[in-house]
């Protein structure tokens, strides 16, 4: 036989008080008095009483619930962000759900449904692509949303990110200082943040007096194996550099290109995308682009708590500091 949930009525009838005392008392309101307090504090201990979320949003309008939509849980790259969101909803007493949409566009959408049913307060979103049903589902939720390392081209949505232009010509310079045939690896180019990548790629290129060659320029996923793929197409075009936008894939081609007896950084030279934590476990070390990325969920999360208590907002499109970290990939 399934016991029935135990509710507020319950706690009210154990404790000898109304429910709507139980429920300011559930609730942190100071005005109770402490013997009556301590009555409902054993009453909730006695039956293992706790409180729904849901429920008590139906009141309140509010559930203190945030939900985090991620493409992937096993990348450090989301799995730094999600922990800066993570830090910052405790000290402002949310709860988190995180949510991992696979990297797959019908299913980010379910994702995001299902949050929004729970009646979240607000979605930090970061995905591989912003697509246009996607970002229109985000658009017209009546939760807040804020995008983390994303960027909404029509600048509606909030969002945290890096000057994604300025670390790619940042990165692409220092590698034409040896280099002639400098291959760009990145995700999909329906995300602005990768247009803004491409950019910078190619106004360096133009700086160093080389010649743009769209074969030079990868797209991809997130995946180690896409970079251990990419090592014979890039040595068979001649390419002694790369700027790889994503981290997994840096490694994958690293490892990949050592396999083959190509020697880094004396043959071959990388720049990785985003510093996370891989970057220095990898042989040699990546050097790397890096992005604050506990700061992008931190920033993010705490620019969402704006959001949904009615705060005030000067700026919704913020921009972090990033620097380029040196390791062993480069010379």
């Amino acid at each position: 036989m399934v016991e029935s949930t135990t509710t507020i009525y319950d706690v009210a009838r154990v404790a000898g008080v109304s429910m709507a005392t139980v429920s300011r008392v559930v609730n942190g309101n100071a005005n109770v008095k402490e013997k009556t307090r301590k009555k409902v504090l054993d009453a909730i201990a006695e039956l293992d009483y706790r409180p729904n979320a849901v429920a008590r949003g139906l009141a309140s309008k509010r559930t203190t619930t945030v939900g985090v939509v991620l493409p992937t849980i096993t990348n450090p790259y989301f799995a730094a962000i999600a922990r800066g969101v993570d830090d910052v909803a405790s000290m402002y007493n949310y709860n988190v759900i995180l949510a991992n949409s696979d990297n797959n566009e019908e299913k980010e959408g379910k994702v995001i449904e299902s949050l929004l049913s729970k009646q979240v307060d607000g979605i930090v979103f970061t995905g591989s692509s912003l697509h246009e049903d996607i970002r229109t589902q985000l658009k017209t939720a009546r939760s807040a949303i804020v995008l983390a390392g994303m960027i909404d081209g029509d600048k509606e949505l909030p969002s945290i990110n890096i000057d994604y232009r300025a670390a790619a010509l940042e990165a692409t310079a220092q590698l034409a200082k040896n280099n002639k045939k400098i291959a760009y690896i990145l995700g999909s180019l329906e995300n602005t943040e990768n247009v803004e990548r491409m950019v910078g790629y190619q106004e360096s290129l133009t700086n160093a007096g080389i010649e743009f060659d769209e074969g030079l320029v990868f797209e991809g996923n997130y995946d180690y194996e896409n970079g251990k793929a990419l090592a014979d197409r890039l040595l068979a075009k001649g390419v002694t550099a790369a700027v790889v936008a994503i981290d997994t894939v840096a490694v994958g081609l690293l490892n990949a290109l050592q396999a083959k007896g190509v020697k880094l950084p004396e043959d071959f030279e990388i720049i990785a995308g985003s510093n996370s934590s891989i970057t220095e476990y990898s042989y040699p070390g990546l050097t790397s682009v890096n992005q604050p990325l506990y700061d992008l969920g931190a920033v993010s999360m705490r620019l969402l708590t704006k959001l949904m208590l009615k705060e005030e907002v000067t700026e919704t499109q913020l921009v972090l500091e990033h620097e380029i970290v040196q390791r062993g990939t480069t010379k």
